[in-house]
C-alpha cells in the first residue's frame, strides 16, 4: 500500500476548509459477525464520509453524516420546535482517528469499495463498513485510507506526517487484519421483512464467501498511478517592465492537483510581485531561486482568496490556451499577508475602476476589504440541534428531466418534440409565473409557454409563433416581464429603446406600443413592487443610463410619469434595478455601485460602493433586508439593515448609514479549485446568469441560483450567513445554461432554459461540487424511450397556432 505516492498534501491541502478529503456517497453499516445482536445493520442508507480536521493539532476526525431525502429536513426543523426531533437528530457518527479503530479499506471481484474500522463500543468483531457507490473511484478510496493512515500517525507522535517514511506509515496498516465481511442489508431492521438475524452457520458463510477478497488490496496500488499530477504550466518568457512596485512578498507557493483534488508544494520559499507597468495595467509574479514560477495580469479572473487564519492566498491563472490552474501562496505571518493583500486589492480595485486607490475614502476603502475578506472566515461550530450538512438524495433522472426536445430514436422520429429549429435560435430568456403555474421562455422571435404540473415538472401548453409589433414587424425580445396577474408580458425591442410593447397573453399578440419618452431611453425595467405582477398594477420602474423613472401605460402620449423621475447630470451606466414588497427601489450599475431609495423622484438613501465588476442582474429580499447582485465572476450579498447607531433598525432604503458605519457585504464566490476545476472542463471563464432568490408570498429567502456555463448553482443563504465553507452546490448538465429561476412559492424547484429545451429540477438533485460532480456525469439532453408517453408530436409545437 505504502509504495504509492505519499498523501501529505492532503492534511495541508487548502487548510482554510475543515474537510481533509470526502466519499460524497454511500452506505453505512454496523456489521455484528458473532453477536446474536444481529449479523447486519444498516445505519444510514445515504450519507458522506468525511476526513475533517479539529481544533485541536495533530486530532482529526471521521464522520459519517447521513443525507436527506426531499423533505425530510424539513420535517426534521418542525419536530425539532416541537422537542420531538430525536430520530433526526442522530444524523452523524464522528470517529476519533486513532490506532485502535485498526481503519481500513478494500475494493472486492465484485467492485464493491468498502471503508472499515472497529466499532469500540460493541461486541469483539464488530465493524462499522462504509460501503462507496459505484461511481467512486478505486483512487478515491485508496487516497482517503492513506489520510487516514497520516492522521493517525500524527495523533501517536504529535508531528506532521509529511516527512514520515514508509516504514513508520506501515505501523498503521492493517491489511493483514481478517477480511472485510459483506455488510449485508439482508438482516437489517431498515430493510428485511423478517426479524430473525442469521444464523451462525449463515454468519459464517458469508465470512467464508469474503476471504478470496483478501488480495483486493492490489487494486488501490495500482489505482492512484492512473494518472499523473498536475505540472505547472510554463512560466511567461518575458515580463513588462515594472513601474511601481505594490507588494514584494516571501511565502511557500503550492499547485492544486487536479487528480488527487488537493494542493501540492511547488517551492518553499519564493518571491511574489504585485507590480503597476502600465496605465490601469498590474502584473503578478512569483519566482523562485532557480525558477521562474508564474506571470499574470491582475484581472477579476484570478478569483482572489485570503485566509488569515490559515496565512494564506488561493487565485487562479490562466494560460493561452485557455487551462486552468489554481495556486495558494503561504505567508509566514499575518503581517506579511496583510501588506502583501494591500497591494494584490489595490491592483485589482485600479484595474477595474480605474481610479487610483489613495483617492478612496476611508469607509470606501473598508467596504471593499471587508467584501474580499468575507470568504476567509472559518466554519463556525454547528448549532444545537442545527441544520445539518447533508448531501441531497439524488433524484430518478426521468423525473428530474422534464420535458424534452431533441431526437433520439429514428423510428419515434415523427413523434419527437423538435425545438432546435433551422433559423438558428436558441432559448435566451426565462419569465416565471407568479399567478398562474405558467413559465415562458423566450427563443428569437417565438415564445413557448410551459405548465407547471402537480409533480414538479413542466408540460408544453402552446407556442407563440410570432412577436411582432402593432404595424406587423417582427423582432426578438430583448427583455420580457409578466404583468397585471399575469394576463400580460411587456416586451422590449433592442432597435427601439424608448419604447416597450404589450402582449396579451390570452390572444397570444401584441397589442399595445408604449412611448416612454422621445429623449430618454429606457435600459431596463422592474415590477413596482416584488409582487406587483400578481395584481392588476399598471405602473412600474424605468431605468436609462442616468435616471430612474416610473412608467405608467394609462398616461396619454409619453408614459414616463415626469413628477417620478430621477435623472443624473453624470453617466452613471445603470444596469440593473430591483424592487421589494413595499415598493423600495435599489439600482446598480455598470460601474459596480447599487443606490437604494424609499420612493422615486429623490436622491437615494445610500450609495453602495463599487468593488469594481459591472452588476449585470439586481434582486432584493421582499422585506428589503437583502440586496443581491451578480457580477460576471461573483454575487455580492449585502445587509441593508443598520445595526448600530441612531438609525439602528432602520434599512438602507428607510435612512442613510452613517459615516462611521457601512453596510455588510458579502462577496459569494466559487472556491479558486473549483473555478480550475469549471475551466478545466469547460475551457471557458465564468460568466455567471443574472442571480435569484427563491420568493413567495409566505415564504422566506432561503436560497440563492444562477449559472455559468453549463453549471447550474444553488447557494443556501442560512450557510452564507454562517460562514460555512462551500455554501453551495452544482449541477451539470451537457449544454449551456441560458437562464434559470426558482418555481414561485418554493426553493425545492428550479426552471432551467437551455439552448433548445426547458426543464424543471429537485434541488435535492444537486451535489456538493467535487472532481466527480464537475466534471460529469453530465445530466444528458435526450429523454429515454420510458419517457416517450409525455412527449409531444412535432405537429404540436411547429404548427401550433396560440
Amino acid at each position: 500500500m505504502f509504495m504509492l505516492r505519499n498523501v501529505s498534501k492532503f492534511l495541508f491541502g487548502d487548510t482554510s476548509k475543515e474537510a481533509i478529503i470526502e466519499i460524497p456517497q454511500g452506505q453505512l453499516y454496523l456489521v455484528r459477525p458473532l453477536s446474536p445482536k444481529g449479523y447486519s445493520e444498516l445505519i444510514f442508507k445515504d450519507a458522506a464520509a468525511t476526513i475533517r480536521r479539529t481544533g485541536q493539532e495533530f486530532q482529526y476526525q471521521l464522520v459519517v453524516q447521513r443525507a436527506y431525502e426531499e423533505g425530510e429536513e424539513e420535517l426534521g426543523d418542525d419536530e425539532d420546535e416541537q422537542g420531538a426531533g430525536d430520530n433526526l437528530d442522530k444524523d452523524e457518527k464522528i470517529f476519533l482517528l486513532d490506532q485502535s479503530l485498526h481503519f481500513r479499506s478494500q475494493v472486492r471481484d465484485s467492485g464493491e469499495k468498502v471503508l472499515a474500522w472497529r466499532d469500540l463500543s460493541g461486541d469483539p468483531g464488530d465493524l462499522f463498513e462504509f460501503v462507496c457507490e459505484l461511481s467512486v473511484s478505486p483512487d478515491k478510496v485508496a487516497t482517503f485510507e492513506l489520510a487516514a493512515v497520516q492522521c493517525q500517525y500524527e495523533r501517536k507522535y504529535r508531528r506532521s506526517a509529511q516527512k514520515a517514511t514508509e516504514q513508520e506509515l506501515k505501523e498503521f496498516s492493517f491489511e493483514e487484519e481478517s477480511p472485510i465481511p459483506s455488510a449485508s442489508p439482508l438482516a437489517s431492521p431498515s430493510l428485511r421483512s423478517h426479524p430473525q438475524s442469521p444464523t451462525s452457520k449463515e454468519s459464517a458463510t458469508v465470512m467464508a464467501r469474503d476471504v478470496h477478497y483478501a488480495k483486493a488490496k492490489g487494486t488501490l496500488k495500482s489505482a492512484m498511478t492512473e494518472e499523473e499530477p498536475t505540472a505547472a504550466p510554463p512560466a511567461p518568457a518575458s515580463y513588462p517592465e515594472a513601474k511601481e512596485i505594490l507588494a514584494q512578498e516571501r511565502a511557500e507557493l503550492h499547485l492544486f492537483d487536479f487528480p488527487s483534488g488537493s494542493f501540492i508544494l511547488q517551492d518553499p520559499d519564493v518571491v511574489v510581485t504585485v507590480s503597476e507597468t502600465g496605465p490601469w495595467q498590474y502584473w503578478l509574479r512569483i519566482s523562485g531561486e532557480d525558477k521562474e514560477w508564474l506571470g499574470q495580469s491582475v484581472v477579476a479572473d484570478i478569483n482572489p482568496v485570503f485566509n488569515f487564519e490559515y496565512l494564506s492566498f488561493i487565485f487562479n491563472h490562466y494560460t493561452e490556451d485557455g487551462s486552468a490552474y489554481s495556486w495558494l501562496l503561504r505567508f509566514k505571518d499575518q503581517p506579511t499577508e496583510e501588506k502583501f493583500q494591500e497591494g494584490l486589492l489595490q491592483a485589482l480595485w485600479e484595474q477595474l475602476n480605474e481610479i487610483k486607490w489613495v483617492k478612496v475614502k476611508d469607509n470606501d476603502r473598508d467596504y471593499v476589504l471587508d467584501a474580499f475578506q468575507d470568504l476567509t472566515m472559518e466554519d463556525s461550530p454547528p448549532e444545537e440541534g442545527g441544520e445539518a450538512e447533508s448531501e441531497p438524495e439524488p433524484e430518478d433522472e426521468a423525473d428530474d428531466e422534464g420535458q424534452r426536445s431533441e431526437h433520439y430514436d429514428t423510428d419515434e422520429e415523427e413523434d419527437d418534440v423538435v425545438t432546435r429549429e433551422a433559423d438558428g435560435n436558441v432559448n435566451s430568456q426565462l419569465a416565471v409565473g407568479y399567478k398562474h403555474d405558467r413559465s415562458f421562455v423566450v427563443r428569437g422571435s417565438k415564445i413557448g409557454v410551459f405548465k407547471h404540473t402537480p409533480n414538479n415538472n413542466l408540460e408544453f401548453s402552446t407556442n407563440i409563433s410570432k412577436v411582432e409589433t402593432p404595424k406587423g414587424k417582427l423582432f426578438s425580445p430583448k427583455k420580457v416581464m409578466l404583468h397585471s396577474e399575469d394576463s400580460n408580458m411587456i416586451l422590449q425591442n433592442a432597435d427601439d429603446p424608448h419604447s416597450l410593447y404589450r402582449m396579451d397573453l390570452e390572444y397570444g399578440k401584441v397589442v399595445d406600443e408604449w412611448k416612454v419618452h422621445d429623449n430618454i431611453p429606457v435600459t431596463t425595467f422592474a415590477p413596482g413592487n416584488k409582487f406587483a405582477q400578481m395584481t392588476s398594477t399598471q405602473p412600474f420602474i424605468g431605468i436609462s443610463h442616468n435616471a430612474l423613472f416610473r412608467i405608467d401605460p394609462r398616461l396619454s402620449g409619453s408614459k414616463l410619469v415626469e413628477a417620478d423621475l430621477k435623472q443624473y447630470a453624470s453617466k452613471n451606466n445603470f444596469s440593473a434595478a430591483a424592487t421589494t414588497e413595499s415598493g423600495y427601489v435599489a439600482v446598480a450599475s455598470n460601474k459596480g455601485d447599487i443606490r437604494l431609495f424609499d420612493r422615486l423622484g429623490i436622491n437615494a438613501k445610500t450609495h453602495i460602493p463599487a468593488l469594481g465588476e459591472p452588476i449585470i442582474g439586481l434582486d432584493v429580499s421582499a422585506d428589503g433586508r437583502w440586496v443581491l447582485g451578480t457580477c460576471r465572476t461573483y454575487l455580492l450579498l449585502i445587509d441593508a439593515l443598520q445595526k448600530e447607531g441612531k438609525n439602528q433598525g432602520k434599512l438602507g432604503f428607510e435612512r442613510s448609514f452613517a459615516k462611521d458605519s457601512k453596510p455588510q457585504p458579502h462577496r459569494l464566490g466559487l472556491q479558486p479549485a473549483h473555478v480550475a476545476q469549471f475551466q478545466h472542463e469547460t475551457r471557458v471563464p465564468l460568466s455567471f446568469t443574472p442571480a435569484r432568490f427563491n420568493t413567495g408570498l409566505d415564504s422566506q429567502e432561503t436560497s440563492i441560483v444562477t449559472a455559468t456555463g453549463p453549471f447550474i448553482i444553488t447557494w443556501s443563504l442560512k450557510k452564507v450567513l454562517a460562514n460555512k465553507k462551500d455554501p453551495y452546490t452544482i449541477k451539470r448538465y451537457a449544454e449551456n445554461v441560458m437562464a434559470d429561476n426558482f418555481k414561485f412559492g418554493s426553493d425545492k424547484n428550479v426552471i432551467v432554459a437551455l439552448p433548445n429545451e426547458v426543464n424543471m429540477i429537485a434541488k435535492t438533485s444537486f451535489r456538493k461540487p467535487t472532481r466527480e460532480s464537475i466534471a460529469g456525469p453530465m445530466t444528458p439532453v435526450r429523454l429515454s424511450g420510458s419517457r416517450r408517453s409525455n412527449r409531444l408530436g412535432r405537429n404540436e409545437i411547429v404548427n401550433s397556432p396560440y
